[in-house]
């Protein structure tokens, strides 16, 4: 909405306004669903206030639509989206942290019944004694499944329904237990669909912005000037790298809802370098990089869609933090039963602090790169997953050298396809 007010300001034509009136219905409709879903009164009274400023937004730019003599008058509006951003910025994080507070909570009963067991353990001690021959298999083996199973919860692995035979006392601890796990998973559930939800409704107007704004760049509804020129391409290179952002949102989400379908055959690791490097071009030349590629043809089992969203999220990370006119660092070579890719930068590195939590989702790091347009934090995260899952795994190379230094490992044959 604030770009369309911008254009118009900026080129003085107030049809440029149709983007924002239809963003202001997107935004209406948004609004309705939400307050239909169970919100907390709090949640609720932020909607409101977003809803308030927004319908406060929107008289003044119907005001201005119907007199072109008030159109400078916009100019006093921009503050009111930097506010309504803000609120929208609120609304999301708070969302997300009442669903780390449920998780907290759940976590919090899983150290308590971890307690209690160990507690009742400490009871059963003396008797386990005398009665160690006896009774040790009725009391060892719902012992070792509580373990179990409050390990499994610990590491995330939510799926595995929680059995426990043996007295009835641990059976109804297993059974609460279960009753955990099944709330952690629907906090997860919950957590993965407002990813979706958001990540969609953002997607839908991008693409249609990304589309106007190439139409325009193209001069299909004509010759633009060189100020129109820049701004159309400006609008283009921004949703391209939006549209990845909300890309590696709906990659994370597709991760931890296991619905990412691998499809693997034959595939030339040389190959999908250079279709990921033509994607890349004008980022490369805007920054006037140098490109070391040596890679000769490597044929492997893989899926070759994932494949490139590993090599894209790796070579999009050192395009960022490369310096102008710095070089880029591509090797491929092959190992016994393996392939080696080694992309190494010439920027600032890695700080010690931020090299163990590198991978780890939503993670943002000390050192940020000179952009408008911050990343999600999902980028290497998501490619190590789709990594290990072809038997791989994407490392951070220690270098006493300025710049950082990954390196994927793929099996050259797919280790599913001998087992």
């Amino acid at each position: 909405m604030e770009r369309s007010v911008r254009q118009t300001l900026i080129l003085g034509d107030k049809s440029l306004l149709e983007g924002y009136f239809q963003a202001h219905t997107k935004f209406e409709k948004t609004t309705t669903n939400l307050f239909q879903l169970s919100l907390r009164t709090e949640q609720k009274q932020m909607l409101e206030q977003l809803q308030l400023l927004e319908i406060e937004i929107f008289q003044k730019v119907s005001a201005a639509s119907q007199a072109p003599e008030k159109l400078r008058e916009l100019d006093q509006s921009f503050q009111s989206f930097a506010l309504l951003l803000d609120f929208s910025r609120s609304f999301s994080d708070f969302g997300y942290a009442l669903i780390e507070l449920e998780m907290d909570g759940m976590r919090k009963m899983a150290e308590d019944a971890h307690t209690v067991m160990l507690w009742e353990l400490f009871a059963l001690i003396p008797f386990a004694v005398l009665l160690v021959l006896g009774f040790s298999w009725l009391i060892t083996r719902p012992i070792r499944q509580i373990d179990g199973a409050i390990r499994n919860m610990g590491q995330g692995e939510l799926s595995k329904t929680i059995l426990v035979d043996g007295p009835q006392d641990l059976m109804y601890l297993g059974e609460r237990l279960d009753w955990m796990r099944r709330r952690l998973l629907k906090l997860e559930e919950q957590k993965t669909r407002f990813l979706q939800h958001v990540s969609h409704e953002l997607k839908t107007p991008l693409t249609s912005m990304r589309e106007g704004a190439n139409l325009l760049a193209e001069g299909v509804v004509g010759e633009l000037t060189v100020k129109q020129q820049q701004i159309a391409n400006i609008i283009h290179s921004n949703s391209i790298q939006l549209q990845k952002r909300i890309e590696d949102l709906l990659n994370y989400s597709a991760l931890q809802t296991e619905k990412s379908a691998f499809m693997k055959h034959q595939a030339n690791l040389t190959d999908i370098l250079s279709v990921v490097l033509q994607d890349h071009n004008l980022a490369i030349m805007n920054k006037n990089l140098k490109i070391d590629l040596a890679c000769t043809k490597l044929v492997i089992d893989c899926d070759e869609q994932k494949i490139r969203i590993i090599i894209d999220n790796l070579l999009s990370n050192a395009i960022k933090f490369s310096p102008l006119g710095s070089r880029i660092k591509i090797s491929a070579t092959q190992l016994t039963d393996s392939v080696q890719l080694d992309i190494i930068d010439a920027g600032s590195g890695i700080d010690d602090v931020d090299q163990d939590k590198v991978f780890e989702p939503f993670y943002q790091g000390r050192i940020m790169p000179d952009s408008h347009v911050q990343g999600t934090g999902l980028g290497l995260s998501i490619a190590r997953e789709y990594a290990l899952s072809h038997g791989g795994n994407i490392d951070l190379v220690q270098t006493t050298k300025e710049g950082a230094h990954f390196r994927l490992t793929l099996p050259i044959h797919d280790p599913e396809s001998y087992s």
